[in-house]
């Protein structure tokens, strides 16, 4: 792809630009590939560079794939204003203009490059502490690839495989060798990474744990939507060769629960920042329970595994990324005093819960009020003086929000509400827009019990899960874990490949036609369009968003629409 060939040279720009010779300014130094990376520093700055892809995305969450996943499940609306259609769009499957997805195709394919670089020249650096420092950094680069393609492939379905710096203009790979090549960087990064506690790596890097978390992930999903028993790897010759079996990655996670360090926060409303410090003991839910946030001051959480981690101190300019924009998109639209949704700030609106998942929680489970009410916010009860119709505008609004990725406010001692606790906490800007720090948690430690669970049929670590949100045990069967991973893990990205890898998605989806919402603060009801949820997804091969049209352009032809893609039924124009 020419575009792509764009993308590559820009990310080689980045990396090795020019520097200023500050004590002469008529003299500069260059890096250019033939002096960098030559030392450890080099090593350290590549490694940066990968990650700074996920602040990038930060920066326009709406394009990403979390943001996609999260509004096309099964248990979310797309909401927003009349005009913030690419929400609603995303919760359709439909088509809101031709590039609506196309940064995120370009942001994703400059982090691949960055992981490409640092994999073939991180052996020419000197200078490395031991063997384990330069082994963990080639296996964060390893596993930085991974992670983007599993979210492309997710995403997207058949993507081109770029695995060098070569430019080169490439069709779509077939699954299997996506997925092989998925696979096989995964193992790369767990054999190389060193088997240390998850403390010994700097927060917000991937650990030995946090590949085998991955590869379960990666497993599940392919072997589900696929129907296959196996990941396939890439063999010595470049071809797909061997596979990793389900026993393998049971060991894996089971290394993972034994030696990590990682574990469960002793109560499930610990994990979310409705319990910090100056809002706790104010907030009727979370007051006189003896709880703490995990992440108060700069805490670790211990049952984080990988998490893309925001600054105190963003601004305007290009560290707008470095602010948690997704809590500020799925924050109750605004236009109303903070005492009406105290302790909960205020955003763009995306992301309404659909009623479905509350009033089937209930009727499933109807003493689990910890996770239930941890998780989703039942405005009419919580919060009787929410104002509906958010700037007048307000489309799919329902009486339920999310708690886990949404701005919560705080009293400062002249007994006014900041924006955000961390104008407190950390001495942020109260800017709604910017003084959003919470971490984006992607991989869990709960999430690892659960696949262990689902993958060996047993309900030892399922209960474990049930067990902190006092819930007594359960058998295991697939309906169970089905309920178990929708509940504990209910916002946090999962759901959507959940339900396509179960084959239940069609199904799940077409329920949120007909639930009751609020249009402009009116009462109305839900409804589907381009034929509804279900046939939406059948004509998309199972929930393939579209590729970029200027990417099938600039390919001169190699690469092809998705199914489902380009017809009048895709095509979304408002909601009317």
């Amino acid at each position: 792809m020419k575009n792509l060939l764009f993308i590559l040279v820009f990310a080689i720009s980045l990396l090795l630009m020019s520097c200023e010779d500050f004590l002469d300014t008529t003299n500069y130094t260059k890096k250019d590939t033939s002096n960098y990376p030559e030392t450890v520093t080099d090593a350290e700055q590549m490694i940066t560079g990968i990650y700074s892809n996920l602040s990038y995305s930060s920066a326009s969450p709406q394009t990403s794939y979390y943001y996609a996943a999260e509004l096309a499940s099964d248990d979310r609306f797309g909401g927003g204003g009349e005009n913030d259609k690419l929400m609603q769009a995303l919760d359709l499957m439909m088509n809101n203009g031709s590039s609506m997805l196309e940064e995120f195709w370009k942001v994703r394919y400059t982090g691949i490059f960055r992981a490409n670089m640092a994999i073939e020249t991180l052996d020419n650096c000197e200078g490395y502490e031991s063997e384990d420092q330069r082994n963990q950094m080639k296996g964060e680069a390893y596993f930085m690839r991974a992670y983007f393609y599993h979210e492309m492939a997710s995403f997207y379905g058949q993507v081109p495989l770029v695995v060098t710096t070569e430019a080169v203009n490439l069709p779509k790979a077939s699954p299997e060798e996506i997925y092989a090549q998925i696979a096989t960087d995964l193992k790369m990064a767990i054999e190389l990474m060193p088997s240390k506690p998850y403390t010994s790596v700097q927060a917000g890097h991937a650990t030995k744990w946090t590949a085998e978390a991955l590869m379960a992930r990666v497993f599940l999903f392919y072997t589900g939507f696929y129907s296959k028993d196996a990941l396939p790897l890439v063999g010595e010759d470049g071809t797909v060769s061997g596979s990793v079996s389900k026993s393998e990655v049971i060991s894996w996670l089971e290394d993972c629960i034994n030696n990590s360090g990682h574990e469960l926060v002793e109560d499930f409303r610990e994990l979310w920042p409705y319990t910090n410090a100056y809002t706790v003991d104010e907030y009727e839910f979370t007051k006189d329970k003896g709880l703490e946030w995990v992440e108060n001051n700069n805490g670790v959480n211990p049952e984080t595994m990988f998490a893309i981690k925001y600054s105190n101190f963003p601004d305007w300019g290009t560290t707008i990324g470095y602010s948690n924009q997704y809590a500020l998109h799925f924050g109750l639209r605004g236009g109303q005093d903070y005492e009406n949704t105290y302790p909960f700030g205020q955003g763009w609106g995306a992301g309404p819960v659909v009623p479905t998942i509350w009033n089937e929680w209930v009727q499933a489970e109807p003493t689990d009020t910890i996770r239930r009410e941890g998780s989703i916010i039942n405005i009419p009860v919580e919060l009787p003086n929410y104002a509906k119709g958010g700037w007048a505008d307000f489309i799919q609004e329902t009486d339920y929000w999310n708690k886990k990725m949404v701005p919560v406010t705080a009293r400062n001692e002249s007994g006014t509400l900041a924006s955000s606790y961390s104008v407190l906490m950390y001495g942020t800007e109260d800017n709604m827009q910017l003084d959003n720090t919470m971490d984006l948690i992607i991989i869990r430690y709960a999430d690892v019990l659960l696949m262990h669970s689902e993958l060996t049929e047993t309900n030892t670590y399922m209960n474990q899960v049930r067990a902190r949100a006092g819930l007594e045990g359960k058998e295991y069967s697939l309906q169970n874990i089905q309920k178990e991973r929708r509940w504990e893990l209910a916002f946090e990205g999962v759901r959507w490949n959940d339900i396509r890898r179960w084959g239940i998605a069609a199904t799940e989806l077409e329920k949120q036609i007909g639930q009751p919402i609020y249009t402009k603060g009116n009462d109305d009801m839900s409804k589907g369009f381009g034929g509804g949820y279900a046939a939406r997804y059948e004509a998309t091969n199972g929930g393939f968003f579209p590729i970029p049209d200027a990417q099938i352009l600039l390919s001169d032809g190699v690469l092809e629409q998705n199914a489902g893609w380009g017809t009048s039924a895709a095509e979304y124009t408002g909601w009317k």
